[in-house]
C-alpha cells in the first residue's frame, strides 16, 4: 500500500546490500586473478554468487520502493540521471577497446627501432555474412524496444508493450547465439583468443559487447515478467526506460565494431 509522504524524497533505511556487493566484488576480483594464475576458481566463483545476489535483492527492493509510492518524481529524476552516467562509463569502457584496436591497426609496436613502416597483423573476416546478419538481428530488437516503449508511453497498450518486449528478447538471444557460432568457426579457422595484438582486441572488443548483450537480454526478461504482472504505467516506468536506453546503447557500440573491426578491418587487409 501506497504510504502519504511531506517530502517528495527517498529516504533510504540502513541495508546491507551495499557492503555485500563490496565484498562480493572484491571476492570476485581476486578470485579472477588467482584464476589467471591457475591457482583456483572457487574464489571467483564464490564472489560472482555473492554479486549476482546482491543484484537480485538489491533491485527487488528498488522495484519494491517503487510499487509503494518511493519514486516520486524528483526521486525517478535522480534514477535517470544515474544511469544516464552509468551509460558514459560504459561508454569510456568501450572507448578503450576501440582506441586499442585502431592503434595497434594503424601504429604497431615494432620489434625493433627502424625507418621501415611494419604493417600490422590485420585479419579479415568477411563483414556482409554472419556480421551483418547479427547486426539486422540486433537493430530489428532495438526496434521492437522502441515499438514497446511507445506501446506503454503513448499508447497505455500493456498488449503490444508485452508484445514487443518478447520479440527483443528473443532476437537478443538470436544474436548471442549467432556470435557463439561465429566464435567457434573463427577458432576452428586458426584464431585464438590471445597472443596477437589483433586476435586479443577483436575477442576483447566483440566479446565484452556479446556480453553487454546478455546482460541486457536479462534486464528485458525482467521487464517482461514486471509488465505481464501489471507494473510500468505511461507515468511510472523507469526500470523499463532504463532497460530500453541500455539496448539501444548495445545496438550503437554493436554498429561502432561493424563498421569499424569488419569493414575498415577488411579494407585493411585489401
Amino acid at each position: 500500500m501506497a504510504h502519504a509522504k511531506d517530502h517528495d524524497y527517498h529516504i533510504l533505511n540502513p541495508s546491507i546490500w551495499p557492503l555485500l556487493g563490496s565484498v562480493g566484488g572484491f571476492v570476485m576480483l581476486f578470485g579472477a586473478v588467482l584464476w589467471m594464475h591457475d591457482i583456483t576458481p572457487y574464489m571467483f566463483w564464490i564472489g560472482l554468487v555473492a554479486v549476482l545476489y546482491t543484484m537480485f535483492g538489491w533491485w527487488s527492493e528498488v522495484v519494491a520502493e517503487s510499487r509503494i509510492g518511493d519514486h516520486t518524481p524528483v526521486v525517478r529524476i535522480g534514477l535517470r540521471y544515474g544511469f544516464i552516467l552509468f551509460i558514459m562509463s560504459e561508454v569510456m569502457f568501450f572507448f578503450a577497446w576501440f582506441w586499442s584496436f585502431f592503434k595497434h591497426a594503424m601504429y604497431p609496436m615494432n620489434e625493433y627501432m627502424g625507418s621501415e613502416y611494419v604493417p600490422p597483423e590485420v585479419y579479415a573476416v568477411d563483414a556482409f555474412h554472419l556480421p551483418l546478419i547479427n547486426t539486422l538481428v540486433l537493430l530489428l530488437s532495438g526496434c521492437a524496444v522502441t515499438w514497446a516503449h511507445h506501446a506503454l508511453v503513448h499508447e497505455n497498450n500493456r498488449k503490444d508493450l508485452i508484445a514487443g518486449l518478447a520479440i527483443s528478447i528473443v532476437l537478443g538471444v538470436l544474436f548471442t547465439v549467432l556470435q557463439a557460432y561465429e566464435y567457434v568457426h573463427l577458432l576452428h579457422e586458426g584464431w585464438e583468443f590471445g597472443g596477437d595484438k589483433f586476435y586479443s582486441n577483436f575477442f576483447m572488443a566483440t566479446g565484452f559487447h556479446g556480453a553487454h548483450v546478455i546482460i541486457g537480454t536479462i534486464f528485458l526478461t525482467v521487464c517482461l515478467v514486471r509488465a505481464i504482472k501489471g507494473d510500468f504505467t505511461p507515468e511510472r516506468h523507469v526500470g523499463f526506460e532504463a532497460a530500453a536506453w541500455y539496448w539501444h546503447f548495445v545496438d550503437v557500440v554493436w554498429l561502432f565494431l561493424f563498421f569499424a573491426v569488419y569493414i575498415w578491418g577488411v579494407a585493411q587487409v585489401v
